[in-house]
This record gives C-alpha cells, structure tokens and sequence, in this order.
C-alpha cells in the first residue's frame, strides 16, 4: 500500500515567486477526472491509486500531494460530481418550471429534460451505480457528501418550486417535499432503473411514454380540483 509522501515531487514544487512550476490546477482536474472515470468502472473497492495514476497519466506520488489517501479522492471525486449535475438539474427546474403555463405540457417537458443528463453525464452516473452497488463498504462521508452536494440539495429546490406552484394554484401540495418525491418516482424512476443509471439508455418513446403516464399520475393526486 502506498504511504502519503512528504517531499512534493519536482513538477509540483513552486519558485521563488509561490507561482506553481507546472499547472496545478489542471493536474489536480486530470486526477479527478480520472479517478472518476476508474471509480465508474472498477467501483471504490476495487479501485487502487495504481490505476488511477495510469488514467491520469501522473505518478502515484503525484496523487499523494494533491490527496491524502483513496478515501478522500473518493470523496471529492462524488462531491464535484454531484454538485456539477446538480447543477445542471438545478438550471432545469429554473428554465422548465419557471413559468408554467400549461402544467401538464411543462411538467413533461420538465421530466423529460430531469432524465437527460442519463447520457449527458455518463461518468457521474457510472459513479452512481458503484455507489449503490457498495454503500455498505463506502466511507459514509463520501456518501453524505455525495448526497447533499446533489440528491438532497436538488430535491430541497423542486419542492421549493412545488410549494410556489401550490401558493400560485397549479398544485394541491400541503407537503411539498413529498410531492417532489412522489413526482420523481412517477417520472423519472422507472427510466433510471431500467437503463440501469444510464448503461442503456431508453429509445425516446419508451422514455416518453413513462414519463407522459408518471406526469399523468401525479397530477391525479396533485392537482387542484378545478382551475
């Protein structure tokens, strides 16, 4: 096993000035993106720093310098990741749901753009699987790491939006968080299970489909009686 080396190696020292020989930054970036691409395919388990370095093209005593042991590459590894995708979901919920007009058509709308980034963000989504696959043997703060910078940090905006929606009159929603829990097993559940997070992926109208009868669902439970 691989001891944290206290000498940074030459590539990595800085001059005089406290300005980085070589670009830091963008070797820190290879790291992770390596390590997330190693992480998705092989698990956290399985995974060793070896072949991260291999994927990164850096030395093993590179890693080192930049973290301290596999379990905190882990950890930053899942928290970018979710809080890029986040992200992205976050600017979906803004752009779809922002005004509604239509609610039924915007809400499919809104559905059918929350299971996109399946494909778009392929590596983080490969991460995903390992992390279901081993949550038991993960460290728990990856996991919570994992789960507020996306899942928990996403879901806390819909229902935001959900419980606007309810004061504006599109939605009956006393309990706006279960009502964002409830849409995006309706709608988006069923796709990511059966593409298996995205390994493969749903033509569009099998897609389609789940998402129009998820939407149809739950505005059965949630819409207002008359509007």
């Amino acid at each position: 096993m691989h001891q944290t080396p206290t000498t940074p190696t030459t590539g990595d020292r800085q001059d005089t000035a406290g300005r980085p020989r070589r670009g830091l930054a963008e070797k820190r970036q290879a790291i992770t993106r390596a390590a997330r691409t190693v992480f998705g395919r092989d698990g956290y388990t399985r995974a060793s720093i070896d072949a991260i370095a291999t994927e990164a093209g850096v030395s093993t005593r590179t890693i080192y310098n930049h973290f301290a042991g596999k379990e905190l590459l882990f950890q930053t590894v899942v928290q970018e990741s979710a809080t890029q995708v986040g992200d992205a979901q976050l600017d979906i919920i803004d752009r779809r749901l922002g005004k509604v007009t239509d609610l039924e058509a915007d809400l499919t709308a809104f559905a059918l753009a929350w299971v996109a980034p399946l494909t778009e963000f392929a590596d983080h989504f490969g991460l995903v699987r390992q992390i279901n696959a081993e949550a038991r043997h993960l460290p728990k703060a990856a996991l919570d790491a994992w789960q507020e910078a996306g899942p928990r940090r996403v879901f806390a905006a819909l229902a935001r939006r959900f419980a606007e929606l309810a004061e504006e009159g599109w939605l009956q929603a006393p309990d706006p968080g279960r009502a964002a829990t409830h849409f995006v097993l309706l709608t988006a559940t069923d796709v990511t299970q059966r593409s298996y997070w995205g390994a493969y992926p749903l033509d569009a109208a099998e897609t389609e489909e789940i998402v129009t009868a998820g939407v149809q669902a739950f505005l059965r439970a949630y819409a207002p009686s008359k509007r």
